[in-house]
C-alpha cells in the first residue's frame, strides 16, 4: 500500500503527543476520520508483519492474510476441543489449495458444516460430545436427522442440507487420511463407524438443476442494446464474457497477446484460470470474437505504444496506469454493467400464468437483478448443452476438473429429454419381455403425453392402470408385485435396478431357506416365489439381448439416453422390509 508522508504525519504526531510505549496503545479519538483510517490500516499491516501460519493455527480465529486469503476463518462455533483441532488440521492442509476472491468463503462453509455436527453432538449427548471414544454411528444418524429437521423448519435451504452433509463426509474422511486417528493424534480412539456414507447424502434439490442461465429471449434483447454502452472498452469486456463464458476476473486480466491459432488455423483464446491455478488455458473461439479482440488490441496499443507486449493488458485500467500494465478491475466491469442493465427498457419474456383456471402465455417483465456477469457463464454452458455438446467436451470448454461441476451449470432441455425418451421407449417391454412397440413415429406424441399424465412411477418401471395413475401409485391391489401385472412397463433404463432386484431375490431366498427359527407359514410368506424370480430373470435377459443386437454407435447413444432419463426420473422403492442382519443395540442398558 502506498503511504505518503502527509498521511502518516498525524499518526506520528499523535504517538509523540501521547508518549506511547507501543503503537497498539494508540488512542485515535483526537484524529480526523481519514487519519483514523490510515492509522488503522498502518497498524493492521504492522501487526500482520509479526504473524505466521504457526502462530495463527493455535487460534480459534485465523487472519486469512497469513494464508494468502482475504477476511478471517472462524472456528469458535465448534465447541468440542478434539473436533475443533481436527478441523484446524484439515484447514491447514486445505487452504494452500485455495485461491481466488471466494476461497475464504468456500473454506468457511465447510467449517460451518462441521459446526452443525458439533451442535448436534452438543444437543444429543449428555457429555456434549466431549469424549470422542463414546461416539458411534447413532450420533451420525442423529446429525442427519437434525439436518432434515432444520430443513423442514426452513432454517436451512435444501441445497445447504446437501452441501453440509457432503462437506462433513468429506472432512471426516480427510481427517482420517491425514493420520489424525493414529495413536497419539487428535482423533485417536474415534470409532470407524463415526462417518457419513455415500447413501447418507441426500439428493440435490431439483431447483438447482436449472442453474442461472438467461433465457434466449433475454439474451437477444441484451445483445440488441449493446450499443447503449458508452465506454468502448467496457463493452468489449461484456461481449467477451457473453461469447466465451469465462469468469469476469479471467476476462479482466487478459494479457494483450491473448489471441493465438490452433493447428487448423482457427482462433484460440489464451487465458489464466485463476480460481484453479491453471494458467495458459486455450479456448476455441469464433472468428467474430477474434475480430473483437484484434480491434481491442489496436486500441490498447495506440494508447500505450512503448509498453512491451508481454507486459501490456488487453483491457488496461484507466486509473493510475501510465504504462498499461495494470488490468481493469472486474468490479469496475460489474458496476458499469449493472448501470447499463438498469437503464435498459423492460425485458419482456413469454411466461406461463394461470387466469381463471386456464394456463395462458403472457409477456411479462424479466427480473433484471438476475442479469449479472456470472450469468453469462451459465448461459454459455446452457447454449452448448442445448446444441448437443457432449458433457465431457463441455467440461473441457468450461475448464472444470470434475464432471459434476459442469453438470451443475446447465439444465437438460426439453428437446434433449424428448430425444432421450424416444430412444429409451423404443426398447420398452411388458411383464413377459415382449416389445411393446417399435419406433412408429405416430406413437411418439401419445407416448410423451402418456409419460406426462397417463402413467405413474413404480418399482423397476411404470404403471398404466388408470385408477392407480389417478391415485399417484397408491391404489394397486397387487402392490409390490408389479412384474406380475399386465399394466406394468419397463425399459432399458431400468436394467441396473432389475439386476439388483434379481440378486436381492436370490440372496433372500438362500437366507430364508437356511433360517430355522420361523414357522413354516411365515417363511413361505416371505420366500420369493419361483415365478417372480423367473419373470425378473427373463426381463433382464430380454433387455440385455436387445441391447447386444445394437451397433456400437447405437449402443452408445442408448447409454447416453439412459443416463439422461435416469438423472431426471423419480425413484420409487418397494417400501417393504428386507432380510438382513439385525443391527447391534448401541444402548444395551435400555429395557425391552
Amino acid at each position: 500500500m502506498k503511504l505518503h508522508d502527509y498521511q502518516l504525519r498525524p499518526l506520528c504526531d499523535a504517538v509523540r503527543r501521547q508518549q506511547l510505549d507501543s503503537l497498539g496503545q494508540l488512542d485515535s479519538g483526537d484524529l480526523s476520520g481519514s487519519s483514523r483510517r490510515w492509522a488503522k490500516t498502518f497498524l493492521k499491516h504492522v501487526t500482520h508483519a509479526w504473524l505466521s501460519a504457526e502462530t495463527e493455527r493455535k487460534k480459534d480465529t485465523w487472519i486469512g492474510l497469513v494464508f494468502g486469503l482475504k477476511g478471517r476463518l472462524h472456528f469458535e462455533a465448534i465447541t468440542q476441543p478434539w473436533l475443533r483441532e481436527a478441523t484446524k488440521a484439515w484447514a491447514l492442509d486445505d487452504v494452500p489449495r485455495r485461491r481466488g476472491p471466494t476461497a475464504t468463503g468456500t473454506v468457511q462453509r465447510q467449517i460451518n458444516a462441521v459446526a452443525r455436527l458439533s451442535e448436534s453432538l452438543r444437543l444429543n449427548r449428555s457429555d456434549s460430545g466431549a469424549d470422542l471414544r463414546l461416539l458411534t454411528r447413532e450420533d451420525i444418524t442423529l446429525f442427519l436427522n437434525r439436518l432434515r429437521y432444520l430443513r423442514e423448519r426452513g432454517e436451512i435451504a435444501a441445497s445447504r442440507h446437501c452441501e453440509d452433509a457432503r462437506a462433513c463426509r468429506r472432512l471426516l474422511s480427510r481427517m482420517r487420511t491425514l493420520g489424525l486417528t493414529q495413536r497419539g493424534q487428535i482423533l485417536h480412539g474415534l470409532a470407524d463407524d463415526f462417518c457419513l456414507r455415500e447413501g447418507d447424502i441426500p439428493d440435490d434439490p431439483e431447483d438447482t438443476e436449472a442453474g442461472r442461465d438467461l433465457p434466449l429471449e433475454v439474451m437477444r434483447q441484451i445483445c440488441a442494446h449493446l450499443d447503449m454502452i458508452a465506454d468502448t472498452q467496457n463493452r468489449t469486456a461484456i461481449e467477451l464474457l457473453i461469447d466465451t463464458g469465462r469468469r469476469p476476473g479471467e476476462i479482466a486480466k487478459l494479457p494483450w497477446d491473448c489471441l493465438d491459432k490452433d493447428g487448423d488455423g482457427q482462433p484460440v483464446l489464451i487465458y489464466d484460470n485463476h480460481k484453479a491455478l491453471r494458467n495458459g488455458r486455450r479456448l476455441p473461439i469464433s472468428e467474430n470474437t477474434a475480430a473483437l479482440i484484434v480491434t481491442q488490441q489496436q486500441r490498447t496499443r495506440a494508447r500505450f505504444p512503448h509498453t512491451p507486449s508481454k507486459d501490456l493488458r488487453l483491457l488496461p485500467s484507466v486509473v493510475t496506469n501510465p504504462h498499461g500494465t495494470k488490468p481493469m478491475a472486474h468490479n469496475t466491469i460489474g458496476d458499469q454493467h449493472r448501470a447499463w442493465v438498469t437503464s435498459l427498457p423492460e425485458i419482456l419474456v413469454p411466461t406461463m400464468v394461470e387466469i381463471h383456471g386456464e394456463r395462458v402465455t403472457k409477456m411479462l417483465p424479466f427480473d433484471k437483478s438476475k442479469v449479472v456477469l456470472y450469468a453469462y457463464r451459465h448461459t454459455y454452458a446452457q447454449r452448448h448443452a442445448d446444441a448437443g455438446t457432449p458433457v465431457d467436451v463441455l467440461k473441457v470448454l468450461m475448464d472444470h476438473r470434475e464432471l459434476g461441476t459442469t453438470q451443475r451449470y446447465y439444465r437438460i432441455g426439453q428437446e434433449r429429454r424428448r430425444e432421450a425418451v424416444d430412444r429409451v421407449t423404443t426398447m420398452q417391454f411388458d411383464r413377459h419381455g415382449k416389445r411393446v412397440w417399435r419406433t412408429a413415429k405416430a406413437l411418439l406424441d401419445s407416448e410423451h403425453a402418456r409419460r406426462a399424465i397417463g402413467e405413474v412411477a413404480v418399482p423397476y418401471g411404470v404403471c398404466t392402470e388408470p385408477s392407480n395413475v389417478a391415485a399417484g401409485g397408491h391404489d394397486c391391489p397387487v402392490r409390490f408385485r408389479c412384474v406380475g401385472c399386465g399394466h406394468f412397463r419397463t425399459d432399458i433404463s431400468y436394467l441396473p435396478d432389475l439386476e439388483a432386484y434379481l440378486a436381492d431375490l436370490l440372496r433372500n431366498r438362500e437366507r430364508l431357506a437356511a433360517f430355522a427359527h420361523a414357522d413354516g407359514w411365515a417363511r413361505d410368506e416371505a420366500m420369493p416365489s419361483d415365478e417372480e424370480i423367473t419373470r425378473v430373470r427373463r426381463l433382464v435377459r430380454r433387455l440385455k439381448e436387445d441391447l447386444d443386437d445394437l451397433t456400437d454407435d447405437d449402443r452408445l447413444k442408448i447409454q447416453e439416453a439412459v443416463t439422461l432419463v435416469r438423472h431426471s426420473r423419480q425413484v420409487v422403492s418397494l417400501g417393504m422390509p428386507r432380510i438382513r442382519q439385525p443391527l447391534p443395540d448401541v444402548r444395551p442398558e435400555r429395557s425391552a
